[in-house]
């Protein structure tokens, strides 16, 4: 008979997995007929194209990282400095970014636990308290460009003061708030909504600055770098392409999917989620071309005026409004506030639930969802008002660049965790990644890091050089800055070296390899996280007496 858990409410919830009289498992999901239904995402126990439209929506939650106001940046100084020469890193970036994206939702099909949850079972208390700080810091930075892009699209738009509008990123918090009461599935149909908004923008903006297909399509198949600059770039625009929040973010929300716990069901999850990623990225893709083509037609365009060119030569997201303004007319700069501004309001969507899920994960702590976003959405204004109205636009601009690099010092704390436990047997079980995907993932990984290392500590040293002029101050900076990394290179050795203990819980195995292991009990082939549909911090689950 189906086995079931008991509600805060007092009725039975019903598992998906129905476990005979002798002990075995079937594979039929059991189908809900309460009111709890309509927010719950079932995918049927059976072979059909048709179930890919189960999986379809947390890729674009996920894809928001890649097409957020900082991305937004970098692209432009990209075409404004080097045309369409970089826009190979664009498609080599999102390659490894789909590899490493399918990776986290692989995690959370197959074990039924997301990335932090993971962490805190595997480290101890020191280590992962560390990792949840640094987590939180990450969700925090990524929330930064948000406020900061907002801001500058309703001072495109609307003529708003940037530091007024950074006080109006506030009022997101209650759009927030009623799009939790509707479920997991109209919020990621309002994501789609806004991604293709800004794809439809970008897409006018093409139409305005009308770059030649040829030299696009020159700069995205054939590799090149030309100078010392084009290198840092390049650096820039590749370590950009895969946030630590997402990671978290993405192994959570795909629990948002009831999936049958048969091997065949499990591969199926994961290759539609692959597929599902793949789509989303793909759109994130097309808009990062497409702003990198529209910076490189204006920027290289013969009748700019000598202001436009110097424009170009420190473009940012304030500058390009009304550079595209003079260049192309007074309407061509209304299609990039509105994709600017549907990029800012995605965005914290995204870092907000991503919070959530690192603060259940690493601290098992729960919070009402307004108090999680005030909090986070109150660390992010703060030096965003503080930075607008002291520096004004181009103090708010330098924030992002800040912002970004932080994110990307995060980086190794999150992937590194990812790629062992992926490839670990005890934790994903006939699931693991085999030999060759692990070499191929740690290149990847190890690549991406590599570059953000080296982001960081060539920021470092030109920082050092250049603005610090007393030899005693450059020496004391510089001790206690490389004494920083030295502690830093040593927790991303720890956690490389560390080797995986805890091993997971029987969700990771298959049916026939959880009856040889003599495990009959079906409550732990169940994955009923309503905490994830439901977009609300993880509930702890009722146990069977």
């Amino acid at each position: 008979m189906a086995s079931t858990v008991g509600n805060a409410g007092g009725g039975g919830r019903q598992q998906f997995m129905v476990g005979s009289g002798n002990g075995s498992i079937s594979n039929a999901p059991l189908i809900e007929e309460s009111g709890d239904e309509v927010n719950q995402i079932v995918v049927p126990d059976k072979t059909s194209w048709k179930n890919f439209f189960a999986y379809l929506g947390p890729g674009f939650l996920v894809s928001i990282a890649y097409i957020d106001p900082g991305n937004f940046e970098t692209d432009l100084q990209a075409g404004a400095q080097y045309k369409y020469e970089l826009l190979w890193i664009i498609l080599v970036a999102s390659c490894a970014a789909l590899v490493i994206q399918s990776l986290a939702a692989n995690l959370g099909v197959v074990t039924g636990k997301h990335l932090a949850e993971h962490c805190r079972n595997e480290y101890s208390k020191v280590p992962n308290f560390i990792l949840w700080v640094l987590a939180e810091i990450a969700v925090v930075a990524c929330d930064i460009p948000e406020v900061i892009g907002t801001a500058f699209a309703l001072n495109m738009l609307f003529h708003i003061p940037v530091w007024c509008g950074v006080l109006l990123t506030g009022l997101s918090t209650l759009v927030l708030l009623a799009l939790q009461q509707y479920g997991v599935r109209k919020l990621e149909l309002l994501i789609a909504f806004l991604v293709f908004t800004i794809a439809a923008a970008f897409l006018a903006e093409l139409g305005y600055a009308n770059p030649v297909p040829s030299e696009v399509l020159s700069g995205l198949f054939v590799p090149q770098l030309k100078g010392n600059g084009a290198t840092g770039l390049a650096i820039s625009l590749f370590g950009a392409m895969v946030m630590p929040h997402n990671l978290f973010l993405h192994s959570a929300l795909v629990l948002s999917r009831k999936v049958p716990r048969s091997a065949r069901g499990i591969k199926e999850a994961c290759r539609f989620y692959m597929m599902e990623s793949g789509f989303a990225l793909m759109v994130a893709f097309l808009i990062n071309v497409s702003v990198i083509s529209v910076s490189g037609a204006v920027c290289s365009s013969s009748t700019l005026s000598e202001e436009d060119k110097l424009s170009c030569s420190d473009l940012d997201l304030n500058k390009a409004s009304f550079l595209l303004r003079n260049v192309l007319g007074k309407w061509s700069s209304k299609p990039f506030g509105i994709a600017l501004l549907a990029s800012g309001q995605s965005s914290t969507i995204a870092g907000t639930y991503a919070g959530q899920y690192v603060m259940q994960g690493f601290l098992n702590l729960r919070l009402e969802p307004w108090i999680r976003n005030f909090l986070t959405r109150c660390l992010a204004i703060v030096p965003s008002l503080i930075v607008a109205l002291i520096g004004g636009s181009a103090g708010a601009g330098q924030l992002i660049i800040i912002a970004s690099i932080i994110l990307s010092f995060e980086l190794p704390f999150a992937l590194i965790p990812l790629l062992k436990f992926t490839s670990c047997n005890t934790k994903m079980g006939s699931h693991a990644n085999s030999t060759a995907i692990s070499v191929i993932t740690w290149i990847i990984g190890s690549l991406i890091m590599s570059i953000n290392m080296y982001y960081l500590a060539s920021s470092f040293i030109k920082l050092l050089l250049h603005n610090v002029s007393n030899i005693g101050l450059k020496a004391f900076y510089g001790i206690l800055g490389f004494s920083g990394m030295a502690i830093y290179v040593a927790g991303v050795a720890y956690l490389v070296i560390r080797k995986n203990k805890k091993p997971t819980h029987l969700l990771a195995f298959t049916t026939s390899e959880t009856q040889e292991a003599g495990v009959v009990d079906t409550c732990v082939t169940s994955l009923p996280r309503e905490d994830i549909v439901d977009m609300q911090l993880p509930q702890r689950r009722a146990v069977l007496e």
